[in-house]
């Protein structure tokens, strides 16, 4: 790389990192107000576990020198190898990535998660989930890429990998204790500020993806910015005409992420006329899953108990983009004549989807037998919050 573009590569990978903290403000202004210190150190715990990890083995299992189709190998084991600026950006860039990842999860299961618990399903989740779905569709040997499957920014990799999981844990956990009497955002200007910090940091996400700061950066920062504001105000205009004309803060904020996650996949391959589509197309579909999410359950789960509604945005967002992509390419997408992109972006969905939930629920499975740890919290510990009980500390004190 040239110094402008390992310059903007910087950049890229400390915007992407804001991203986490932005998750975190995003799900603590959701939740309950007994329950906002542990739901914010969800996301800000991921920073320090998953970058040990990534460092450690993470980097060399998703990008490993020698590496098969499947999985990369230990050759790079704590960076060994990986010793030239152009080697050392890709693998930073790359850790946000990872980092962001599982923090996204905890908006299906805050509340009700053991914190101890959360430490050890990091490791295991970035290592067994992450890195092979990262070196799958990534890397050069990735079996998906080799197939043709195009994901510019993670809309799989990250995305559906996450609403996936999210879904898988939750409905091992159950519903939080006493929802009957309704959940409402504790902190409106903190779901919002987080919304904030996510759009901001996005466009190192998308735009930095391209790994040079060239023509192609700044058409995914365009496309980025065009299909969130598009998604965002959908959701404001289906939320005035079913809420009697109110305009809804977190919904505005949530319909940003929505438009954010589904063009992610994408922005490297659309222009902005297909990026007007996919944000009407995902904050119209996302808004009445969310709308309509108390009517679908999953065991003892219901998907309304999804608080952070993760997989209604970050799944079924990244599932909209992946297909998207698949459509709107304008190289090598349905509407150029083609459609190997679109199958194969399907087949990238599928295989997602599938590894995802099994490799989370046995490795949740397996947390939730060993002894001293578990998954779920118990009713007292959710009765009196989590920042009690996991982090001895509360939010607000009141002098």
């Amino acid at each position: 790389m040239d110094s402008g573009s390992i310059a903007w590569m910087l950049m890229s990978s400390a915007l992407v990192l804001l991203m986490t903290p932005g998750v975190a403000f995003f799900y603590g202004g959701l939740v309950r107000r007994k329950n906002v210190v542990s739901t914010i150190m969800y996301s800000f715990i991921s920073v320090g576990v998953v970058s040990v990890v990534w460092v450690l083995w993470g980097y060399s299992l998703a990008f490993g020198e020698g590496g098969s189709a499947y999985i990369g190998t230990l050759n790079n084991f704590a960076l060994s190898g990986v010793d030239t600026p152009d080697a050392q950006i890709f693998a930073v860039f790359q850790m946000m990535f990872a980092i962001i990842t599982p923090a996204l999860i905890t908006g299906a299961f805050c509340e009700r998660f053991r914190f101890k618990t959360y430490l050890v399903f990091l490791v295991l989740w970035v290592t067994f989930v992450y890195a092979p779905i990262a070196h799958w569709v990534w890397d050069g040997n990735g079996w998906l890429l080799e197939l043709g499957a195009l994901d510019f920014a993670g809309g799989a990799v990250v995305h559906i990998n996450a609403g996936i999981a999210a879904i898988a844990a939750a409905a091992l956990l159950g519903n939080r204790r006493n929802i009957g009497k309704g959940v409402k955002a504790h902190n409106v200007p903190f779901v919002i500020l987080g919304a904030s910090l996510l759009w901001f940091g996005w466009f190192g996400f998308n735009a930095g993806s391209g790994l040079a700061a060239d023509g192609l950066a700044v058409s995914a920062f365009l496309v980025t910015n065009t299909c969130a504001a598009t998604a965002m105000l959908i959701w404001v205009i289906l939320g005035m005409i079913h809420n009697n004309g109110k305009v809804s803060g977190v919904g505005a904020a949530v319909g940003a992420i929505a438009g954010l996650a589904t063009v992610t996949p994408a922005a490297g391959f659309i222009g902005v006329g297909s990026s007007l589509i996919l944000g009407v197309v995902t904050g119209i579909i996302t808004f009445y899953i969310v709308q309509f999410k108390g009517k679908i359950s999953i065991r003892n789960f219901n998907l309304e108990d999804d608080a952070l509604d993760v997989f209604a945005v970050h799944g079924v967002g990244g599932i909209i983009g992946v297909i998207g992509t698949g459509i709107l390419a304008s190289s090598g997408g349905l509407i150029d004549g083609s459609s190997d992109l679109l199958v194969n972006n399907l087949i990238l969905v599928v295989s997602t989807i599938i590894y995802s939930l099994v490799i989370s629920l046995v490795i949740l499975k397996i947390l939730d037998i060993i002894p001293g740890l578990g998954l779920r919290s118990t009713e007292s510990e959710e009765d009196d919050g989590l920042d009690v009980s996991d982090h001895g500390e509360e939010g607000y004190i009141v002098d």
